[in-house]
């Protein structure tokens, strides 16, 4: 029997595994009455501008998942029958601007310090220019209430209704919304003057243990089939946008970059390390030195770290 001739024999008894975000399953089954196993992982894309030209025309029942500014995010599938599952996840940003063209682009990466000093005198400045230029119209369209609050898991107003404390837990637009070994949340903070985790005091700790503990329990009430133990919580430096946020992810989320050594910084991590630093309540993260990984195209790399 040819080997082409196998596939279409293969009986499904049941779904064995699925990782990689979904996009590898292994499936347990049989031909012939022997047990088999059976593993589809999606092939890479092409990548000739003839077929890439033609990509997007090819694409069938497009859903739209949310629309926020100038982010659109959708289901799609590709060459299927009309009752086939969608196999494609969309991310639509339109317009783009330079700062995401270089952001989506490959670059190499470098490892830099970044003491106290030059976080006061070069990098405190930059986040405050990013901030002036409306990059942050998409969080504050969630956070006032006009966009995506179908899409809120959960709102806490504040430790006994103090409104420096609230935040709210949503979807991130990267995520499916329905692969939970890929789930991905994050938590927004509903005050403006903590732009990353360089904000961050002695004074916050008990508002962090909270934020933690009130996310935890709001992602598993919402997703059963996830246990306490089975979330990672970290914070970006440097963040893609300078709004302090947390994300919330499943511990089997393949392991990009993002989630790398010197780009995701664990919640539990930054708390232990606020509470091992001397002085009063004002001692923070922007006393320390922190070291980090950035892109050789990020304007921090070609204006203040590069030799």
């Amino acid at each position: 029997m040819a080997s082409e001739a196998l596939v279409p024999q293969f009986k499904l008894d049941r779904l064995l595994n699925q990782d990689q975000g979904g996009r590898r399953i292994t499936l347990l089954g049989s031909i012939a009455d022997k047990p088999t196993l059976l593993t589809a992982e999606r092939a890479a894309f092409p990548s000739d501008i003839k077929t890439l030209e033609a990509f997007h025309r090819n694409l069938a029942d497009v859903k739209n998942l949310g629309t926020n500014d100038i982010y659109h995010w959708y289901l799609g599938s590709v060459g299927h029958g009309e009752d086939s599952p969608p196999d494609l996840k969309l991310n639509l940003i339109s317009p783009c601007t330079e700062k995401h063209i270089k952001k989506y682009s490959p670059q190499g990466v470098r490892m830099v310090t970044e003491t106290p000093e030059i976080y006061k005198n070069q990098i405190r400045p930059y986040i405050a220019k990013q901030r002036e230029e409306g990059r942050l119209d998409w969080v504050f369209n969630i956070l006032e209430g006009r966009k995506e609050q179908e899409d809120i898991i959960f709102r806490d107003p504040g430790q006994d209704g103090a409104k420096e404390e609230a935040f709210l837990l949503a979807p991130d637009l990267n995520w499916d919304r329905k692969t939970l070994a890929s789930l991905h949340l994050l938590a927004l903070v509903e005050r403006r003057d903590l732009w990353s985790l360089r904000d961050l005091k002695k004074s916050h700790i008990l508002w962090l243990k909270h934020m933690r503990e009130k996310v935890v329990e709001a992602t598993v009430k919402k997703y059963p089939e996830i246990d306490h133990d089975q979330l990672k919580l970290y914070m970006h430096y440097q963040p893609t946008f300078y709004h302090l946020h947390i994300h919330v992810v499943h511990v089997m989320l393949e392991p990009t970059s993002t989630q790398a050594i010197g780009k995701a910084f664990g919640l539990e991590n930054i708390v232990s390390q606020l509470e091992s630093l001397s002085g009063g309540e004002d001692a923070g993260m922007d006393d320390v030195s922190l070291t980090y990984t950035l892109g050789e195209s990020h304007e921090l790399w070609t204006e203040v770290f590069q030799p």
